[in-house]
Order: structure tokens, then C-alpha cells, then sequence
């Protein structure tokens, strides 16, 4: 363990708490490991488990019917009412997505008690994604294979005398669910399953687990079984989200068809499983030549040393496992794929105005395609809905994405008057970007994406109709996640976010249709240009006299600097000293953890190391992270959150190598306490991998092109040309000055 980073993280004692069980996933399927050696529980989750909550059939999940209204209201903003967006409703209440929730615990206890913890050790590999429990002779080891999508647990020791069942009764579970449990025995195993009606609903799911019993003697005992001197104990779980009855003996058949006859089915199920998750995991690695002696340490003992090294190294890794296993069907939600509690913060879903692709932010560069995948395929689930929003807000052709989704409903019906999410116009631009990212760096172009960015361009085309002052184009009605001007309302005029995407969207789009390129770019170039406050600061909205509310823990108006390259050091040295002026003048509002890392994001495309390394340090020092390594949303782990787990990743690799289809930059924003150090297998967004090593004294990129690209290398000695070769490795050196 001392010859590199740490690839999995350990600790002495069982989780106390479901927030620091190790965790698992597929991203379909998740599982929390608690590793109690007396009951062995595994918190079963799938994407799809979200609670129904309708009112009156569901008309409040529609977005709101306000079109015929909509010139009205501009007309109003337009002639200085400010207030004016605050009608732009249909009255209904506040309506949150459908929560997700865990589906139930597999449980396992033990006839004997083990109070003596003595030699327990409990650890998750994340190379394998295996989370172990060890004592006393017994381990338990789990996993979710992404290759046959199901939960594995195999345990084995000497005489394993226990009772096995699912378990529904986790924290906050609704009194009136409705569940009924089976178990039967069969030639190859018992089967137990679990069937979960939710209150007030005919939707249901259901949980299967097959138990393979190797020794001993099996019997029923409702609601599970009890097994008494085995040698091993397999078991395979799915679950399934229906509204009908489930055919439990079909599941239960496919799960046997998964055991093999020679007793190693374990071990088979695993190595088909590492076929992909060991590869996608050993991409990109960090080694930040960290003490050996810290790296032995379990990962609470690393937390408490915020300044270390290998805890850097170490969140990195997780960061990545994480990432990696939360996304699949979907990408990561609030709390990836994992929760131990069915009252799940802001229902547990996905915040599109700024967590998703806070938490995705390294899917391009860490070389993680499977996690942007899944995020095309929930765009692509949803844009039915998107186009119901353009039609019913706006009167528009093309898309609108909402602020939040559940997964299954992509309308926009989550707004109230103080979050006026339904007059955000810029989240499919911001949930495309990612997608785009994909295309240049693997340098062909999707055309899910092309036809995406196609309606997108269609929604401007038909919603930029109104102009302002110079006879510009106006952005009206417009918001800033999740701010309002100091001296305004929350829908607003101008908003930086609301220019850039516009912009970004009809360039893009332009590239990616050839044929109406000149149309969208000479709509494009129509917008106005972002404007300089009195504090000579990039204004949160363009629109003049409106003033800005500095104290908040989002940073939508600098969307130009990331993750767009609209506004860099580079082309644009004067829009970016006034966006690091708004970085400055911005506080941290309820100290959000995306907040903080969304600031370390853009100070690093700033060349800012000193203001990415105070961000980051505010999260370190916090107390943001549980012992499982994921995160919470608030200090002192309060809300269990992925946000700070999924972007840590991107922070110190954007402070490292950062680049466009054009240029590439190493070192932007060194932290001052890595002063050496390695990455490899990044990918670059002109075709790349690139490895980076640096020291004090200097260092070297190793370049290996796919494709043939010409490139402006940037360092601390300046920029200049580079032209790089398919299939030719190329050496970049370092000079000293880079740190």
C-alpha cells in the first residue's frame, strides 16, 4: 500500500450510520455496505425507486399553460416593471419531483454475537468495486456487477449459523406501505422476495434475491430463511419498479441461471463484472507522492487531516469509483445512487441548474464516457417534455429542460414565486455542453446531440424576438439560479447565464448544422455583450440598473468562464479580469458545498491556484465527508450530498490540464501544497491522452494524439504552437517557472 495512491479506503470498526457504509453501484442497482459482523446489512437502491406523489391526477406535474401571457409580461419588464414575472404563474403551489428512496435491507444476522471487535476490518476496492467486511473468520464481500446488473454478496467462514430476509423497514419508510414477502426453497437455493405498494397508489416494486447455500441446512423461517452450519452463503438481489404484479419466479429463474455449477459463481460473476469496471476505473490516476505512512491510514483518519496529501489522493479516487457508480440508466442524483433513508433532501432527485453538472464536471477529461452516456440518455429520455415546456411557458418551437427532474418527468412544474424555475431558459445549453465536450474530445459528433442542438437553436430563433437598448436582442423574461437582483425581482432582464448560453447554444448549433449557420450566428451575434458593474465586476445581469446580490452559492452569471470558453485569459483578458472581480466579490451565502467547489472550478480557469486551493480548503476543512468518502451538502456532514464527492475530481484536474479543441494549458492554477506530482490518462478535448508529471523544478506532458490536431501549448513561460500527429507520442517539457 505504500508504493502509490490508495485505490479504496478502510476502517476499523462497522458504519454506525448508513451515511458511512461503503457504497456500490452500477448505476442502475446500489447497494450500502454497514459491515455489522452480527447483522450484515446491504441497503438495496435502483435509480428508478421514486416515490409517487400526485395531486389530483397528476395536474400539477404539466408545466404551467402560460404562453398567450408571455408578451404581456414582457412588455412590462420591458418599460421598467420589475415585479412583473412575479404573475408570470398559474397560481398552482409548490410541487417537488417524486423523492427517491431506498428500496429495502438485506439482512443477515448471526446466531452468535461478536462484541469484541478485535481484527475487524472493513474496506471497498474501488478498481473492483468489492466492499469487504472481515472478522472472526467470516467476510462478506459485495458488489454490483455491471456486466449482469445484480447485487452479489458472498459470505463465507466456519459454520455460519444465521437468518436471512429483506428487510423494508428503513428510516422514515411510509407507515402505510404495503408489503408482502415470500420465501420458498428450491433445488438450487432458497428465494425470498419483497413486494412494496406505495400508499395511496397502484405503483409497486418488488425485491428478489436468490440465497445459494453451500453446507449445512436450510429451512423457512417467514419472512426469510434460516441457514445453520454453512460454509458460504451467495446471494443475488434485483429489484424491479412495475405497476403489476411482478413475476417473481421468472426473476428468481434468471437469477439461478447465473450460478454455475462448479461452486465459483462468485468469482465468474466478478470477472465478468471487471471486464468493465476495472477498466473505466484504471484510466486516469492521481499520485501525488503523498506519504506512504498517511496512505496506510483508514479513510477517517485521513479526513481529519485536511491537509494531507493522500487525502487528496485519496477523494480523487473515490471521486472518480463514485462517479463511476452512480452512472448507468442515469447519471448521479443529489445523492448519486445511494440513500439509506426515504426522507431524501430536495426529494433526492436531480438539480439541473447547477448540481448535475457540478458532479459530471469530470466525465470528459477523467475519461469517464459511461458516466456522459448516461446523461445523454436522460436528455434523450426527456426532450418530449422539454418541447411541451417551450410550447407551454414560452409559445416556442424546441426545447426547454426544467431545474429539476426525478428521472421520469422532464416537465417543468418544479417553481414557486421565489425560485421562478420555469423561466430558465439556459439548462438545455448547460445539460448539452457536457455532451459537446464528448464529441470534440473523442472527435466525431454524435447525432443525438446534433438533432438536440438543432431544436435548441429552434427555441431561440423563436423566443429572441424582442430588442432593448442599441437594438439589441433581449433576453425577457430571464433568470439567474438561483439569485435575484438587490433591486429587482427574481425574473428579471439580461442574465449573464441566460446571454451566454444563447450564444453558446446558436455557435454551437451552427457548427453542427451546417446549413443554418449563417442564420444562427447572425441571430448569435445579435445579443448584447455581458456589462462591467460599478465594482468593475461582471454584472449578473446585463440589463442596466440592475444591481447585484454578491452573497449567494451559485455563480450562474460566470457560466461564460466555466464551463464555457466564452470568457478566458487568453482571448479575452478584459471580460476576465471583471469575471475574477465577481469571483472575488462572491460569498458563500449557506456554505453549500457545490458552491464552494463551483467557485474552485472557475478561479482555476482564472489561473486563480491560491483561490481554487482557499475553496477547496473550505470543504477540507469543513468536515464535508463521511467515512464512506461521499459527501454531504453543508458542513459538519449535514445532508448526505455528492455533489463535493463528484467534483473534487474536476477541481484538481482543471488546476492541472486544462484544454479546448484548440489550445491546452498545463499547470493554470497549482495548488501551492502539491508541489509535485503525477496524472495520467487524462483525455483532451483536441484528441489526446496526456499523462503530466511536475516537480519544483520543472516536469513533462506526454502527449499520445489520436488524431492529428494543431494546438497553442500554453505554461508559465508563455504559449506557443504545437502541432501534434496522429498516433506519434510527443514529449512536452516543463520549465521550472510553471510552478
Amino acid at each position: 500500500m505504500t508504493g502509490g495512491p490508495v485505490h479504496g479506503t478502510w476502517e476499523p470498526r462497522p458504519a454506525a450510520r448508513w451515511e458511512d457504509a461503503f457504497l456500490c453501484g452500477n448505476g442502475r442497482h446500489g447497494a450500502l455496505a454497514l459491515g455489522d459482523p452480527d447483522d450484515d446489512r446491504t441497503v438495496v437502491t435502483h435509480h428508478t425507486l421514486v416515490r409517487p406523489n400526485d395531486d389530483a391526477g397528476g395536474r400539477h406535474r404539466l408545466p404551467p399553460l402560460l404562453a398567450d401571457a408571455l408578451p404581456g409580461v414582457q412588455d412590462r419588464l420591458l418599460s421598467g416593471d420589475l415585479t412583473a414575472a412575479e404573475d408570470f404563474t398559474d397560481g398552482r403551489p409548490l410541487q417537488w419531483v417524486r423523492p427517491f428512496h431506498p428500496a429495502f435491507q438485506t439482512r443477515l444476522r448471526h446466531q452468535e454475537g461478536a462484541a469484541d471487535l478485535t481484527g475487524y476490518r472493513r474496506e471497498v476496492d474501488f478498481a473492483t468495486g468489492e466492499a469487504t467486511a472481515r472478522h472472526d473468520g467470516r467476510t462478506s464481500r459485495v458488489f454490483v456487477s455491471r456486466a449482469d446488473d445484480v447485487i452479489v454478496q458472498h459470505v463465507t467462514g466456519r459454520d455460519l449459523t444465521l437468518r436471512l430476509s429483506l428487510d423494508h423497514q428503513l428510516p422514515n419508510a411510509p407507515e402505510r406501505l404495503r408489503v408482502g414477502h415470500g420465501a420458498v426453497l428450491t433445488p438450487e437455493g432458497a428465494l425470498l422476495s419483497l413486494r412494496a405498494r406505495y400508499p395511496g397508489s397502484d405503483l409497486a416494486y418488488t425485491g428478489v434475491t436468490v440465497a445459494a447455500v453451500t453446507g449445512g441446512r436450510t429451512e423457512l423461517a417467514p419472512p426469510g430463511v434460516r441457514i445453520t452450519g454453512a460454509c458460504s452463503v451467495l446471494l443475488l438481489t434485483r429489484v424491479l419498479r412495475h405497476t403489476g404484479e411482478a413475476d417473481v419466479v421468472a426473476e428468481g429463474r434468471a437469477l439461478r441461471d447465473l450460478l454455475t455449477t462448479d461452486g465459483r459463481a462468485y468469482d465468474t460473476l466478478l470477472d465478468r463484472h471487471l471486464a468493465l469496471h476495472r477498466t473505466a476505473y484504471e484510466r486516469v490516476t492521481l499520485d501525488l507522492d503523498a506519504d506512504p505512512a498517511e496512505r496506510a491510514f483508514p479513510g477517517s483518519a485521513l479526513l481529519a487531516r485536511p491537509r494531507s496529501a493522500a487525502l487528496l489522493e485519496r477523494l480523487f479516487a473515490a471521486g472518480r469509483y463514485h462517479l463511476l457508480s452512480a452512472g448507468g440508466m442515469f447519471p448521479p442524483r443529489l445523492t448519486g445512487l445511494w440513500t439509506g433513508d426515504w426522507d431524501t433532501a430536495w426529494s433526492g432527485g436531480f438539480t439541473l441548474d447547477a448540481n448535475l453538472n457540478l458532479q459530471t464536471a469530470s466525465a470528459a477529461a477523467a475519461a469517464l464516457p459511461e458516466v456522459t452516456e448516461a446523461l445523454a440518455t436522460l436528455v434523450q429520455g426527456q426532450l418530449a417534455h422539454w418541447r411541451d415546456n417551450a410550447r407551454a411557458v414560452f409559445g416556442a418551437r424546441g426545447v426547454v429542460a426544467p431545474a429539476h427532474t426525478d428521472g421520469e418527468s422532464g416537465h417543468s412544474y418544479h417553481f414557486s414565486r421565489e425560485y421562478p424555475l420555469h423561466l430558465w431558459t439556459a439548462g438545455a445549453d448547460w445539460l448539452l455542453k457536457p455532451l459537446v465536450d464528448h464529441d470534440e474530445t473523442y472527435g466525431s459528433r454524435d447525432p443525438r446531440t446534433a438533432a438536440a442542438l438543432g431544436e435548441l437553436a429552434d427555441f431561440y430563433e423563436d423566443f429572441l424576438t424582442r430588442t432593448g437598448p442599441g437594438g439589441r436582442l433581449v433576453v425577457v423574461p430571464s433568470y439567474s439560479p438561483e439569485n435575484r437582483p438587490a433591486n429587482g425581482s427574481w425574473g428579471a432582464l439580461n442574465a449573464a447565464m441566460d446571454l451566454s448560453a444563447a450564444r453558446h447554444a446558436l455557435h454551437t448549433a451552427a457548427g453542427y448544422h451546417p446549413d443554418r449557420a449563417d442564420r444562427l450566428r447572425a441571430l448569435a451575434d445579435l445579443l448584447p455583450p455581458h456589462r462591467v458593474n460599478a465594482d468593475g465586476a461582471l454584472a449578473e445581469w446585463a440589463w442596466p440598473g440592475l444591481e447585484d446580490t454578491y452573497d449567494h452559492r451559485h455563480l450562474s452569471h460566470l457560466y461564460g468562464v466555466w464551463p464555457l470558453d466564452e470568457i478566458t485569459p487568453y482571448d479575452t483578458p478584459e471580460p476576465a479580469v471583471a469575471a475574477r472581480r465577481a469571483l472575488e466579490l462572491r460569498g458563500p451565502e449557506n456554505d453549500s458545498a457545490h458552491g464552494h467547489l463551483h467557485h474552485a472550478l472557475i478561479a482555476a480557469r482564472l489561473r486563480d491556484g491560491k483561490r481554487v486551493a482557499a475553496a477547496l480548503g473550505r470543504v477540507l476543512d469543513g468536515d464535508f465527508f463521511h467515512d464512506s468518502l461521499m459527501s454531504a451538502h453543508y458542513p459538519r456532514r449535514h445532508v448526505f450530498n455528492a455533489d463535493a464527492a463528484h467534483a473534487l475530481p474536476a477541481v484538481l484536474i482543471e488546476a492541472l490540464v486544462q484544454s479546448t479543441p484548440d489550445r491546452l494549458v498545463l499547470l493554470p492554477a497549482p495548488l501551492p501544497s502539491l508541489p509535485s506530482g503525477r496524472l495520467t490518462g487524462v483525455r483532451t478535448r483536441f484528441g489526446a491522452a496526456l499523462d503530466l508529471t511536475w516537480t519544483p523544478d520543472g516536469g513533462t506532458a506526454v502527449l499520445r494524439p489520436d488524431r492529428t490536431a494543431r494546438i497553442t501549448l500554453w505554461t508559465s513561460a508563455g504559449a506557443e504552437p504545437l502541432r501534434l500527429a496522429a498516433g506519434e507520442e510527443r514529449v512536452v517539457p516543463l520549465p521550472a517557472a510553471t510552478r
